[in-house]
This record gives structure tokens, sequence and C-alpha cells, in this order.
């Protein structure tokens, strides 16, 4: 029987598609030296599109999936439709992809909702002989050290209400048990240059900011939002936001 699709973030799908940071391209360089061009591709968990846009400009074809049809409906192939992108409703624990179909499995931001013995053994029934699963996540956001003790007096109001999923996340996804033996993976960093709005969006798009808000009745950017305007300055401006972005790279026998 499949999971329970924990949906954490269909109630705030406007919020996450407007306010999530895109990936670099170095992290779909450093997919492509294992994976051809013509490689399809199967992303569950897509969101709203914020990795597919990188998986479709470098792939022949992506199949992107996610249970949440709210997410879908904001998702980027949808307002701008492309020939190589494919959408699904649909969950990762039972892919509709046929046996040995794509050369590469995708998955951003999104690994610790899955349930993964279930998502790895679909893995192994799509992924052809020496296909690539590529899974990442990114932590939690530095911000400029003048910012630093704003930026964790909000933390420190909304730690308590993170899914128990987002210590995944801050491991680094280091104590799964993968299947595939790893190939090598950079270093990398996610960066974005955002102005205080931007920020206090993404803010709103963390499961943590609905719990918050499922525990308390009241919006965590109305609670929290002052703490970052008092330090940010001038909210028209600019400023770099830095997230640590961890990729785990594992290739089927061939």
């Amino acid at each position: 029987m499949p999971a329970v699709f924990k949906d954490h973030f269909s109630g705030v799908a406007a919020h996450y598609a407007a306010s999530r940071p895109g990936y670099p391209d170095a992290l779909f360089e450093a997919i492509a030296v294992y994976v051809p061009s013509t490689a399809e591709v199967w992303e569950p968990g897509c969101g709203s599109g914020q990795a597919t846009r990188g998986l479709a400009a470098r792939f022949a074809h992506v199949h992107a999936c996610d249970p949440s049809a709210a997410q879908l409906a904001r998702h980027w192939a949808q307002a701008q439709p492309q020939a190589n992108v494919t959408l699904r409703v649909e969950a990762a624990d039972q892919p509709s992809l046929a046996d040995a179909s794509v050369g590469l499995v995708a998955v951003a931001q999104a690994l610790h909702w899955f349930d993964r013995e279930a998502f790895f053994a679909g893995c192994e029934r799509v992924l052809r002989p020496g296909g690539v699963l590529a899974a990442w996540t990114y932590q939690d956001a530095v911000y400029d050290d003048d910012m630093a003790e704003a930026a964790e007096q909000v933390r420190d109001h909304i730690d308590p209400y993170w899914p128990p999923e987002r210590n995944d996340v801050d491991l680094g996804y280091q104590h799964y048990r993968w299947p595939f033996e790893p190939l090598p993976a950079p270093n990398l960093v996610l960066t974005a240059d955002w102005t205080l709005a931007q920020v206090l969006g993404y803010v709103g798009s963390l499961s943590a900011a609905v719990g918050y808000r499922q525990a308390t009745g009241r919006d965590a950017v109305a609670d929290l939002g002052p703490l970052l305007a008092a330090a940010w300055g001038d909210p028209a401006a600019a400023r770099r936001i830095r997230w640590p972005l961890i990729l785990h790279l594992r290739r089927k026998p061939d």
C-alpha cells in the first residue's frame, strides 16, 4: 500500500513557486559528467519546477511528477510549456514509468519526504543499467554577518515546528541506506541575491512556517518578519543568501 502523502506545501504552493531559489549550473554540470544528454529523466517530488528547468535544458526528456496537484498547477512548465517535459500527479513510491526506461532519477530537496524503501525499489526498476540516481538537499540559509543574530532569532521561533523529516536535511542525507555505489560529487553552494520581500516569501514557504500556523493560528512572517526587517536596512536592497548544497550521486550497476 502506498505511504500516506504528507502534504506540507499545497497550502503554500504560491509562496513555494515564487520564493524557492533556483539551482546553480554547477549542480547540473556535475550530474552531466555521468549522464548523457540523450537520457530520459524521472524527477519525482518536482514541486513547482525549480530543478526541472535545469534538467530539461540538459537532457532529452524530463518526466516530472509530484503528489500535490496544487504544486504542479504552479510548475514552471505550465506557464512555459516545454516539448521535453511531461507533468504528472504521482507519488514517488509507485512510478508509472516502464522498466529500465530512464538514465537519470533526479530528486531535488524532496527525498526526506519519500517512503525511501519503496522509492529506492522504484529506482532499481525504472533505471537503465548504468543509470544514475542524483539526490540533493540544501540546508539552513546563511546570511551576512550583520543579519546572523536576527536570522537565528527567527530560527529559534520556528525550529519547534519543523516536521521530523527536517532532521534528515540537517544531516545532509548522510545516514541513508543508499542503493548502488557512490560516484564522486563536488561540494556546492546555492546562492540568491534577494530583497527583504523575497526572503520573507521564502520563510513563508517553509514547512516550519506551515507548522507554526497550524500550532499557533498565527502567521510566521507577520510575527517574525520584523526581526529580519530591523536588521535588513533598505528593504529594496538585495543581499546575497547562501545555502550549503549537498549532492549524492549513485550509479546502478551495468
